[in-house]
């Protein structure tokens, strides 16, 4: 299918892995015949040598959305499942992203606090008031990094379009996407929640997926309490200008 997992592994041990997702892949999938990430990674560990016989554990401590790329640390052992998902739960395991989005944000670096409902039958979230039944609430941090003019004649004016760092503090479903978008700062390829000025900038700037990319991650080793940390840029077109032009 064109992907190796092995040259995507940036760090492991007999306790965790750590791999860098491409967008287009599922984190984990129950589609037949659909690459995923987990079955990628079992199948890696099955066939290291001193594998054992049997199919080799590996425990999913969070997900990224399909078309989204980034870090994510998958356990091997149950204790270190269980370590790992209590670091979850309290908001010590650390995500940042970016996110190239419409524009230019109003404000140089901001906090964005909303209520989310996620309709489960449509799998889309909402903005929702804070009383409404089983909507959860949603925090993030954002900082600009870099805004670039996007030229392109069919465009009746120039247009701007931003990188911006996102600290995210809780893990609601489709959360970045989403409030970016309340917010006016719509990502990049994003067909689900953008806008139609957005998704025109995405087709113009070859944007193929959504410009989001879980780029560092940190949390506690759950067996050496070691505090880890580890970086990645984005590999998609769409991010590297930024990294290159300042502005």
């Amino acid at each position: 299918m064109g992907y190796s997992v092995l040259k995507n592994i940036i760090y492991e041990d007999e306790h965790i892995i750590v791999v860098f997702k491409p967008a287009g892949i599922a984190t984990q999938t129950a589609r037949c015949g659909q690459q995923d990430m987990v079955s990628e990674l079992k199948n890696y560990l099955f066939q290291k040598p001193g594998a054992g016989k049997g199919e080799p554990y590996l425990g999913v401590v969070h997900r990224l959305d399909q078309p989204v790329s980034g870090l994510l640390v998958f356990a091997r052992t149950r204790q270190a499942a269980s370590e790992l998902g209590r670091q979850l739960q309290n908001d010590k395991l650390k995500k940042n992203y970016y996110a190239v989005v419409c524009g230019r944000p109003v404000k140089e670096s901001g906090r964005l606090e909303n209520y989310l409902y996620k309709d489960g039958k449509t799998n889309h979230s909402i903005v929702a008031d804070k009383n409404t039944p089983g909507a959860k609430k949603a925090v993030l941090d954002y900082q600009r990094v870099n805004t670039l003019m996007v030229l392109e004649e069919s465009m009746e004016k120039e247009a701007e379009i931003s990188l911006i760092d996102v600290s995210l503090l809780t893990g609601r479903h489709h959360q970045i996407r989403v409030q970016l978008s309340h917010a006016g700062m719509p990502i990049l390829g994003d067909g689900k929640y953008g806008s139609p000025i957005s998704r025109e900038l995405g087709r113009i700037t070859g944007c193929k997926s959504v410009a989001l990319c879980a780029y560092r991650l940190g949390f506690w080793h759950p067996l050496t309490r070691k505090a880890l940390s580890f970086e990645k840029k984005p590999e998609e077109e769409i991010f590297l200008p930024f990294f290159t032009t300042k502005n």
